[in-house]
């Protein structure tokens, strides 16, 4: 088992861009050079400064940026509080100072899939202004240290329930992406453990639920490699500079570049069309670009044993899918879940979790009527544009809190589930 090359490298590179910038603004800096315009030196200094910029996002947590909230014509500070706080993952919330509680208590699992929760900032922000908001905030796997030990689906299931629990059963709950499965069986294990725990509804956006409903490249990728292979060329060990030393990690860098590559001349031309902005002093600090790559850049690690038992056991072997999951043994029925209303959202044309993955889940809910089913497909949009930007505010929030409002009365005692055959919605 290789030792992380991946930061090391990162930080080579990085070191050399600061030079090959640097070496550009000091040449312009000489009367014989700044006399007259030199393209070729303005656009070193650009490219110095652009993959600097690029190599700097990699290594450090994104701020929230979510500081102030305006209400009524009133501002009011936003403070960012762990409410439970765990090795792999904290449950965090975002609390208004000053305003009265709001009806909807949403938790929004974010995934855990390379990049961190921020990634759902403009989420955050949508929802606050209508909601109570809390996040599962997951830890970079490279700072928690050996001793805590494993931390694979099961586990992370386990944290999802924990974190249920906690906010009680008035409590909507926002899945995106990656946790749609794992945030179905959390569910599940609820109603069948401690139904009174269960959330009210479950919302789950551009999710794998069953993989091979709609094959893109992630889930040919998933079937075409072996796990040996996988453990082969993604799995490396942290190495001494942090707290996680020794522990073996999927790289977030790897993960990057596994999703770049997919709209590689789409990523290539944004960058090249980003120096030559900076060279001709048309970039901006906070420009478009900019915005979008300080999050999209920023990755994190995940356990290994995360990373290859969510290939495994939720692509693979379709467990959930097949409604074949277990944890620590139990199996999680997903036909137990029986008043908690469910609601799937996908993109036309997300080419990552394809239409037709996520609405699988209302066909596993075999317990629910149809009155407690709900499905979206939003046209144009893609896997971003289900969560963030103009989609998800102006057509899929307003959704979102529809249905949420429309499941938020009194909860009906729950009613012993139909046959599975009565119950499964026409696709």
């Amino acid at each position: 088992m290789r030792y992380m090359a991946t930061y090391d490298l990162m930080e080579t590179v990085r070191n050399t861009n600061q030079w090959l910038g640097a070496s550009a603004l000091a040449m312009a800096s000489y009367p014989v050079f700044s006399m007259v315009p030199n393209p070729a030196l303005q656009w070193m200094a650009a490219w110095g400064e652009v993959t600097e910029r690029t190599f700097a996002r990699m290594v450090a947590k994104p701020d929230w940026g979510i500081r102030t909230f305006t209400d009524d014509g009133k501002d009011h500070l936003v403070k960012i509080e762990p409410v439970v706080q765990k090795p792999f993952g904290d449950l965090i919330h975002f609390r208004v100072s000053g305003r009265h509680t709001r009806p909807r208590k949403v938790l929004l699992v974010a995934p855990m899939s390379g990049h961190y929760a921020t990634l759902l900032r403009s989420t955050v922000k949508s929802l606050i202004v209508d909601c109570e908001v809390y996040i599962t905030d997951w830890h970079n796997a490279r700072d928690i240290p050996v001793s805590e030990g494993k931390f694979d689906v099961e586990d992370y299931t386990l944290y999802l329930v924990d974190f249920m629990k906690h906010l009680g059963p008035d409590t909507h709950v926002i899945a995106v992406c990656q946790p749609a499965p794992l945030t179905l069986a959390a569910t599940a294990y609820l109603a069948e453990m401690e139904p009174e725990a269960q959330p009210r509804t479950l919302t789950l956006i551009g999710g794998p639920i069953d993989p091979n409903a709609a094959p893109t490249e992630v889930t040919d990728f998933g079937h075409r490699v072996t796990m040996g292979q996988l453990e082969e060329m993604m799995i490396q060990r942290v190495g001494y500079k942090y707290k996680g030393v020794g522990r073996k990690v999927y790289p977030g860098l790897l993960q990057l570049s596994s999703f770049m590559s997919m709209n590689a001349d789409r990523h290539g031309k944004a960058f090249m069309d980003q120096i030559q902005a900076v060279a001709k002093g048309e970039a901006s600090d906070h420009d478009a670009h900019n915005r979008f790559y300080d999050e999209y850049l920023a990755v994190m690690d995940m356990t290994a044993e995360f990373y290859l038992s969510t290939v495994d056991r939720v692509f693979k072997k379709a467990e959930i899918a097949a409604n074949t999951f277990t944890i620590k043994g139990h199996k999680v029925d997903i036909g137990k879940i029986t008043n908690v209303a469910v609601k799937t959202v996908e993109g036309a044309n997300d080419d990552i979790s394809a239409p037709g993955q996520c609405v699988a889940a209302l066909n596993l809910c075999t317990g629910l009527p149809d009155s407690m089913k709900a499905s979206h497909l939003e046209p144009g949009a893609g896997h971003y544009g289900i969560f963030a930007g103009k989609s998800w505010r102006n057509n899929i929030r307003p959704l979102v809190l529809d249905f949420i409002d429309a499941h938020s009365g009194p909860r009906t005692k729950a009613k012993p589930a139909k046959a599975a055959a009565d119950n499964v919605v026409k696709l």
